[in-house]
């Protein structure tokens, strides 16, 4: 969904021609079995031919996982608004009003959901692997939207202030960073995954401008700082895929299989969305840091690659070149020394593998079809007359 069908609506924006709309209904159409289940939540795995469908089997008894079902909305959506046929947004609004019914343990979204029985998974939370893009959909609908999924708002706000209040955690040193949460247990490590919360609560700072977003911005401030430490932290000055903080470190790997840089993007996300809004040159600065890291570490005759330990300069490489190394790290370090009317944020937001979708409403590439329309003129006459009877 995020690559294929995200990049198909992005380049149907960019250009008007049906061909992308079309492949995108294609693909969404042969993913649409997945979501029958008793609760609407869809298996994580479907046969294209068959439209059979299943879960993996490692995940948790036979669990969807929340950053697989829960980041389907800004897709889904905008492929309704643009075809007129509203079967996408239901299947995801049946998602999203389901998950709004269900009580959260100590008021967090574990990673695990069981698409029969409707109940929760094993009880771990995290804003990194598992759980991330869940998060960063509910704020991106609502402002992809043009702000009309209040739903969506709602849910993000109420979960970015528990995860503020259980998970948002400050070092010795002055670090900021997201804890994981383990049946109640934390655990004091932050995935590299997880380093695109900075940009998340920095958007969420600017857009609501409300009674939260001070701390916010203060937040993505601090975690955007603490995924440059990460990196700078390390030899090859290349963030590892997680760190850790106890008394004696922070903000480095401590496990071999957590010091791998695989050409990861959060980072730089988080840079280019601070960068655009505070102008703080430091992002700039950090961001071409990272350009000269990667030159010096992960550049190879084919391209670049992965490297497996980011504490050894000169060490083994893993001989992969990532599709999100194009998609997203090497478009957020672009877009961050770009002008801000390339892809503007006030017109465009991007989904989580960086293809840009447009806003409903300010930005004229939306192209929705003429039902969509139609139906907007009809809601728009309904708010005015209900305005005009309230003035009466």
């Amino acid at each position: 969904n995020i690559r294929y069908v995200g990049g198909m609506l992005t380049l149907y924006a960019f250009t008007g021609d049906e061909l992308f709309k079309e492949k995108a209904v294609h693909i969404v159409d042969k993913l649409l079995p997945a979501f029958n289940t008793p609760t609407g939540i869809p298996y994580a795995l479907v046969n294209m031919q068959t439209g059979s469908s299943k879960n993996f089997g490692w995940a948790s008894g036979g669990s969807s996982i929340l950053s697989e079902f829960g980041t389907l909305h800004m897709e889904f959506s905008y492929l309704s608004d643009i075809t007129g046929d509203p079967i996408y947004r239901e299947k995801v609004d049946k998602i999203r009003n389901f998950l709004a019914k269900l009580e959260r343990p100590a008021k967090l979204y574990p990673n695990y959901l069981h698409p029969k029985t409707g109940k929760w998974g094993q009880q771990h939370t995290s804003v990194g692997a598992l759980g991330d893009s869940f998060y960063e959909y509910l704020l991106k609908e609502w402002l992809r939207s043009g702000k009309r999924d209040t739903q969506a708002k709602e849910m993000f706000d109420e979960a970015a202030k528990d995860i503020e209040e259980k998970l948002v955690k400050v070092s010795p040193h002055g670090l900021t960073y997201i804890a994981e949460m383990k049946y109640n247990r934390l655990e004091h490590k932050m995935d590299h995954l997880a380093c695109f919360a900075g940009g998340m609560y920095g958007l969420a700072a600017q857009e609501e401008k409300d009674s939260n977003s001070d701390r916010w911005m203060k937040i993505a401030e601090g975690i955007t700082h603490t995924c440059h430490e990460s990196y700078d932290r390390s030899d090859t000055k290349l963030g590892p895929e997680a760190f850790r903080f106890t008394d004696a470190m922070e903000a480095k790997a401590m496990k071999q299989n957590e010091k791998y840089y695989i050409l990861r993007p959060e980072t730089f996300e988080s840079y280019f969305i601070m960068w655009r809004l505070t102008k703080d040159e430091k992002y700039r600065n950090w961001g071409w840091e990272a350009v000269q890291a990667l030159e010096n570490s992960c550049k190879v005759d084919g391209g670049y690659t992965g490297v497996r330990d980011v504490y050894q300069v000169g060490g083994m490489k893993d001989d992969v070149q990532q599709s999100f190394f194009l998609a997203e790290s090497l478009k957020y370090l672009y877009l961050l020394f770009s002008d801000d009317s390339l892809i503007s944020l006030d017109q465009w937001v991007f989904n989580t593998e960086a293809h840009p979708l447009p806003i409903r409403g300010v930005n004229h590439f939306y192209r929705p079809s003429m039902q969509t329309e139609k139906k907007s003129s009809q809601e728009s006459l309904q708010k005015n007359e209900k305005y005009d009877v309230k003035k009466r």
